[in-house]
């Protein structure tokens, strides 16, 4: 574990996330979250983009993603309601010779090595701990750990990230905050060709035809207005692909569309809920018809 000492402190750094994550398709949102971090001049400092959506969209995927094509660490830190000012920033442990250890979050050890901090869910912190924050995230660039004793200024290639789902906030973000977090990134459900690639990415061993089918029910649940997400999408695929496999090696028989379409109303049924259930329902219908 990497250690580097501040104002006489010394302070152990988490490693950065290595995460098969790639962001497929929507480039142009790669490119307004890059241009956010942009620095174009010896007065000008980076924004701290905040990436809204729904569930399941791709959010840290796509802020994870943003950051590693730029060639910087990536550090995560998964926000919740407990989250405390100093989870965010330097936590006391005690070690085995039974001193206290420094230990620098993920979102100060990117400040330190130059990297690229993605808070999840911003918006389930509250006002207490975004307030800890609120130095780092306009020109002063720095936090102070009341903990530790000392102030802790950001490597001049440090950027930082929020994603917030637009469903239910458990807080809602004071304006001092609020404007901080600028610019507001919107990340919608991705159009029929892209979630059909995004499924294959996440898939590569699954048949095609159950990932036609599995888009077939995320395009008409979008088209409700649903809260189903390509995430629930690719549980769904995984979940009947082995019902699949584990089908065919117990009874050496072949699967049908109807097979697998009913395995795909199980992975639902046991995933989601009803209303996904009733989406594959019109699918076995539909195919019925045909017949």
């Amino acid at each position: 574990m990497e250690t580097v000492h501040i104002e006489g402190v010394e302070l152990h750094l988490t490693e950065p996330d290595e995460v098969p994550m790639t962001w497929v398709g929507q480039p142009d949102l790669v490119t307004q979250v890059q241009a956010a971090w942009l620095v174009i001049g010896e007065e000008d400092f980076p924004l701290n983009p905040r990436l809204i959506g729904k569930p399941g969209v791709g959010k840290t995927t796509l802020a994870y993603h943003a950051g590693r094509s730029l060639n910087k660490p990536v550090y995560l830190f998964q926000a919740t309601m407990d989250t405390r000012p100093e989870d965010l920033i330097v936590t006391p442990v005690i070690s085995e010779g039974g001193t206290i250890k420094y230990m620098a979050s993920s979102i100060v050890s990117a400040m330190i090595k130059g990297g690229v901090a993605v808070i999840d869910e911003g918006n389930r912190m509250s006002e207490k701990s975004w307030a800890s924050l609120a130095p780092l995230l306009d020109n002063r660039r720095y936090v102070e750990s009341v903990v530790a004793g000392i102030k802790i200024k950001a490597h001049p290639e440090f950027r930082l990230c929020t994603t917030m789902n637009d469903d239910a906030s458990t807080f809602e973000l004071p304006e001092y905050i609020h404007s901080r977090l600028q610019p507001q990134i919107y990340i919608d459900f991705p159009e029929r060709d892209e979630e059909l690639l995004i499924l294959r990415k996440n898939l590569p061993f699954a048949d095609e035809e159950i990932l036609e089918y599995v888009v077939e029910f995320l395009q008409a649940a979008h088209e409700a207005d649903e809260r189903y997400s390509v995430r629930d999408g690719i549980n769904i695929a995984r979940y009947a692909l082995k019902r699949v496999i584990s089908s065919e090696q117990s009874t050496s028989g072949t699967k049908t569309s109807a097979t697998i379409l009913n395995y795909l109303k199980e992975a639902a049924s046991l995933i989601l809920d009803e209303g996904a259930i009733n989406y594959f329902n019109d699918l076995l219908d539909e195919m019925s018809d045909e017949q």
